[in-house]
């Protein structure tokens, strides 16, 4: 995806997959990258294993057929850092976790256990992709995975929609226990939101996204208010426990800056330390491109975990 294309046409991955990720994937090619098995429990097909020996593996956290990740592993190790990485597109259909497969692979070759998820989207009933962010974090403590996962080292990654997601699941502490994705069943420690959604009430009616706000809601912050008090990450703040960081681009086009600079603003308002990255010249799509300022910067705020 590249600066100026509509937020509401599906992703070509060939757009977002950097060139060094290409040349790896043609170099696999060559070389005729074996695919992996899958492990008990695993639904779905289990794609080639990119360099570095990192294993790619589908494993549904839900009966439905969207409620499914995909588990980017180290090749040996215990006790392993999680990143869960939850992807963009205004929630809109077209639009799923490939978006953060190149992302994915690189933590996982830096020594990140990635769970890169899928879940439903805004043509669903409110509030299922709440609902769904929730369960795919709590599958970490019974998947078939979790005897390798340090589950004391958190940490949950999104872009833009994925942001906002990122950004309420770091906060579900704060939610009431009858709530949408209340009582976590596992606690966040680091969360990075990279030009997230960060106030769906703001959205909304600045009409990030078009409708998309609106739609993900089920209605406007006038007809839903209750439902916006527990879907916004700036309206749960503050946050305790869990180290926040914000990374924006200054360029971007589809998410304004100010939805990063005002959830740090309250946020601090509030008493509490929370990292804000602002990138001189960077657009919306560049926190996908593993090799771009944006990622490094993503990459450094998991020095906390």
């Amino acid at each position: 995806m590249r600066q100026g294309q509509s937020p509401n046409r599906p992703v070509s991955l060939g757009r977002v997959i950097s060139r060094r990720g290409a040349l790896g994937a043609a170099l696999l090619g060559l070389l005729g990258a074996t695919v992996t098995a899958m492990v008990g429990g695993c639904r779905g097909r289990a794609p080639d294993t990119p360099a570095g020996g990192v294993q790619r593996v589908v494993e549904s956290y839900g009966s439905a057929p969207v409620q499914k990740g995909e588990w980017f592993l180290p090749p040996t190790g215990t006790a392993l850092p999680v990143v869960v990485l939850v992807h963009g597109g205004f929630w809109q259909p077209g639009y799923d976790r490939h978006l953060e497969d190149d992302v994915a692979a690189m933590l996982a070759a830096d020594g990140f256990a990635v769970w890169n998820i899928d879940y439903r989207l805004a043509d669903e009933p409110w509030p299922a992709t709440l609902l769904d962010a929730a369960a795919a974090m709590d599958h970490l403590g019974v998947s078939s995975h979790s005897v390798r996962l340090d589950l004391d080292r958190i940490a949950v990654v999104g872009h833009s929609a994925g942001g906002h997601l990122a950004l309420w699941l770091a906060s579900r502490g704060e939610l009431p226990a009858d709530a949408p994705g209340g009582s976590p069943a596992v606690q966040v420690k680091v969360a990075v939101g990279q030009a997230p959604v960060a106030d769906l009430v703001s959205a909304a009616r600045e009409k990030v996204g078009g409708s998309a706000v609106p739609d993900l809601v089920d209605g406007g912050p006038d007809q839903v208010a209750d439902r916006y008090a527990v879907a916004s990450p700036q309206a749960l703040l503050p946050v305790r426990d869990v180290q926040i960081t914000l990374v924006h681009g200054d360029a971007d086009d589809r998410v304004p800056l100010r939805q990063s600079t005002a959830y740090v603003d309250a946020a601090r308002a509030l008493g509490m330390t929370v990292g804000l990255h602002v990138l001189e010249n960077v657009g919306h799509f560049e926190h996908l491109e593993p090799d771009s300022a944006a990622v490094a910067a993503m990459r450094s705020a998991l020095d906390d975990l």
